[in-house]
């Protein structure tokens, strides 16, 4: 097994187009790192720099103690798992999976072993003998999985590998390479642009933005606390509403955000930060930033909350079962609620929903970085 070092790492282009910069990251052993991000935002090149597909452009890559730069991707113990499966059409499952061992020369014995312990990992041992067109999307994407398993490499690289399925395969797959990664006992990099597979499947989560890291840490830490606007909006779906704001310290001594006619009071631990201290002293325009979850509708709430309650006007509402999204309006303010499926709420409502102060975030408006969470 191995560890990884990518000691800054940079990408270039011709037209001096920079895909990758400045990108240093340490993987442990057995870890499961995931890249997310928009497209375009340089996660896949990065991918394919390690893998050796790519060549880097500068900086140094380290596979356990070893400098890769120059080794070839063959030579590099690492197994890759593509978004479109990369399956050879004329061959069978069971020499699909053995291909690579093959041309490696691995005694037919041991590849026989090998795939079979493969296919028994990922329930595919009753297709061995199809081809892949006779496969569903979820059975080519095992076969591609068992391929990379058989290798038994120190790395599994996984592009986008379930981009491809249905939205209900996807949860399913998501499941299985989870497990997968325990039963392995292998380190994991896997890219995704959607963060819910991030948020669910990662130890950590990379999360990058025009070939830059914007903030690296567990799934949790990253919804709780996003260092910047960019990780607050992209990590958490419905995504954090964002109003233009202002801190204000009052005669009682307190601090308050104010937004859109509203005033809420920050609570002690935050006002006292002090980069929220400073804020207030320099009357810096600010961005007040909420989750969906932390607008409240509920009897308990809005006694407990009373000091923030806020007034909006219901544009649309979407009932998803157990959750049900209110679309708001908030004096030309765009919001959105996750509330309880019994709320009865209907558009054109005018209702009033209490702001959690506890779950406010305050983000410099200029800068776009974190002030408070």
């Amino acid at each position: 097994m191995a560890s990884l070092s990518l000691r800054k790492i940079y990408k270039k282009y011709a037209g001096n187009v920079l895909a990758v910069q400045d990108f240093n990251l340490e993987i442990k052993d057995k870890e499961f790192i995931i890249l997310v991000g928009p497209s375009g935002c340089g996660k896949s090149t990065t991918l394919r720099m390690i893998a050796g597909l790519e060549e880097i452009t500068e900086g140094e890559l380290y596979i356990g103690d070893r400098l890769v730069n120059d080794v070839a991707p063959k030579d590099r113990d690492i197994a890759m798992v593509f978004q479109n499966y990369a399956l050879y059409p004329h061959m069978t499952v069971f020499e699909n999976m053995a291909f690579g061992l093959k041309l490696r020369k691995v005694p037919k014995d041991d590849i026989k072993k090998r795939v079979e312990e493969a296919a028994r990992i990922l329930d595919i041992t009753h297709l061995l003998d199809r081809k892949p067109k006779a496969l569903s999307g979820g059975q080519r994407q095992r076969v591609a999985l068992g391929r990379a398993i058989v290798r038994e490499p120190k790395v599994f690289l996984l592009d986008e590998p379930l981009s491809n399925l249905d939205a209900k395969l996807r949860a399913q797959m998501r499941t299985e390479i989870s497990k997968l990664h325990i039963n392995l006992g292998t380190t994991f990099i896997y890219v995704t642009h959607d963060q819910t597979e991030a948020m669910t499947m990662a130890d950590r989560i990379v999360v990058m933005k025009d070939g830059i890291i914007q903030q690296v840490n567990t799934p949790q830490k990253l919804y709780d606390a996003p260092c910047n606007m960019f990780v607050a909006g992209f990590i958490g779906s419905p995504q954090m509403n964002f109003i233009d704001a202002e801190l204000k310290k009052k005669k009682d001594g307190n601090t308050y955000v104010e937004f859109a006619g509203f005033s809420i009071k920050l609570p002690e631990e935050k006002a006292e930060l002090k980069k929220v201290v400073q804020a207030v002293e320099e009357e810096k325009p600010v961005v007040m930033g909420i989750r969906p979850e932390h607008l409240h509708n509920e009897d308990f709430y809005m006694e407990r909350l009373k000091d923030s309650v806020i007034k909006a006007d219901v544009e649309v509402t979407e009932l998803m079962g157990a959750e049900t999204y209110l679309y708001l309006d908030i004096e030309g303010n765009k919001f959105t609620a996750r509330v309880k499926p019994t709320t009865g709420i209907m558009p054109g409502d005018k209702i009033e929903i209490a702001i959690d102060p506890e779950r406010i975030n305050i983000f410099d408006k200029e800068t776009e970085t974190t002030i408070c969470n």
